[in-house]
């Protein structure tokens, strides 16, 4: 008795053509996926940049604080207040802003990502920062990050080549000086780093005390819930204290549940399965349709129902396998065009691949499944 496996095959190779286009058919909805899951990843993962570089472990923000590109303000009064609890190292305070950016190559605007720091304090763990915070107390100098979309103008290019670049910011002149690397994020296409003092010459209508996020290191062997929950107790209401994982996670659920995005990228993964079934059906119907003869002679000599459900089985289970490898060879081919054009963090984790394999499979199985009711069709005495 000839295996399934090897039946199926010899099937799917006797019509070329039909094979190509079950082939194209897979890979595109793999590919579908595969972008889909890319963009959500991305934006989750881009969406905690700058938390995960602020040298803290438990964070200050503002009651009414949802997401980093809506900044909010409040008392620094209450930072210096937590840096009395036991466990608290030290504080700083990080101001936020999103202001107005002049490109100054084409004199065009748009909104940047501000960040205001004490230079003396440790506030960013980004190794470029701390080898240029001497520049941030020199008056109306910034550093860039050198991951800003282009709509900024080639910064970080003409920073490397002739040291310095002169813009406006809401206004006021200012100069680059230096770059840091950081990136964007869906909300976030740029960010413009200097000190609190300079924060404050830009914008001398802003309170010194109304600040965006507070930082508060922790001593050694001080555990960041235990500190989280003193300060939630004593402190007043106006303020949130959360841990690094929380204030991650509260920017992620931000864009997955109050906005449609999370949705929207969650539904195209739906469709690409939609989509894959509905192809490989139809590859498998018509095949099943056009040797309906042969399976009833197969019938005839003896061979189950169960044999040749297997038969159909496999050839989903083929067709997912030629179909994944050239999906993915794309989407990663796209995820480079992406990542150099968004400058988001477009990556393929295994995990993520492993899982559109799995769906890969889910969606030619159930195809199987569903072609399979035509063989019930196929009856012995057509063939006499």
């Amino acid at each position: 008795m000839i295996s399934f496996a090897r039946l199926a095959w010899l099937q799917l190779r006797r019509e070329k053509v039909r094979l190509a286009i079950a082939f194209a058919g897979v890979a595109f909805a793999v590919l579908l996926m595969l972008m889909q899951i890319g963009f959500q990843d991305a934006l989750f993962r881009s969406a905690g940049n700058l938390h995960r570089h602020l040298d803290a472990e438990v964070f200050l923000v503002g009651t009414n604080y949802n997401v980093l590109c809506f900044p909010t303000t409040f008392s620094r009064r209450r930072l210096y207040q937590a840096l009395g609890f036991p466990g608290v190292r030290s504080v700083s305070p990080v101001y936020t802003m999103l202001v107005r950016w002049k490109n100054p190559f084409d004199g065009r605007t748009s909104d940047i990502f501000f960040l205001g720091i004490d230079p003396a304090d440790h506030a960013l763990d980004i190794p470029e920062v701390d080898a240029q915070r001497a520049l941030l107390h020199e008056p109306d100098v910034a550093l860039f990050d050198e991951w800003s979309r282009p709509e900024f103008g080639p910064i970080a290019d003409t920073v490397r080549t002739s040291g310095t670049v002169t813009t406006e910011l809401s206004g006021r002149q200012i100069t680059v000086r230096g770059l840091f690397p950081l990136g964007t994020s869906f909300g976030v296409n740029g960010t413009v780093l200097t000190s609190d003092l300079n924060f404050r010459r830009i914008f001398p209508g802003r309170p010194a005390g109304a600040i965006g996020i507070g930082l508060v290191q922790l001593l050694p062997g001080a555990v960041p819930e235990e500190v989280r929950d003193r300060l939630v107790s004593a402190l007043p209401r106006d303020v949130l204290v959360l841990t690094k994982r929380e204030f991650i996670a509260r920017e992620v659920a931000y864009w997955a549940r109050s906005t449609p995005i999370g949705f929207v990228f969650t539904f195209g993964v739906i469709m690409g399965l939609v989509v894959g079934v509905i192809i490989v059906y139809q590859i498998l119907f018509a095949d099943i349709s056009d040797h309906l003869s042969e399976y009833a002679t197969l019938k005839a000599m003896g061979y189950t129902n169960r044999y040749l459900a297997g038969v159909v089985v496999m050839e989903a289970t083929i067709l997912a396998a030629l179909g994944f490898v050239p999906g993915v060879g794309i989407a990663l081919w796209l995820y480079d065009l992406t990542a150099e054009a968004t400058r988001l963090p477009m990556r393929l984790e295994p995990a993520r691949g492993l899982l559109v394999l799995g769906f890969t499979l889910l969606m030619c199985w159930l195809s199987g499944l569903l072609a399979i009711r035509k063989l019930r069709t196929a009856d012995p005495a057509d063939v006499f």
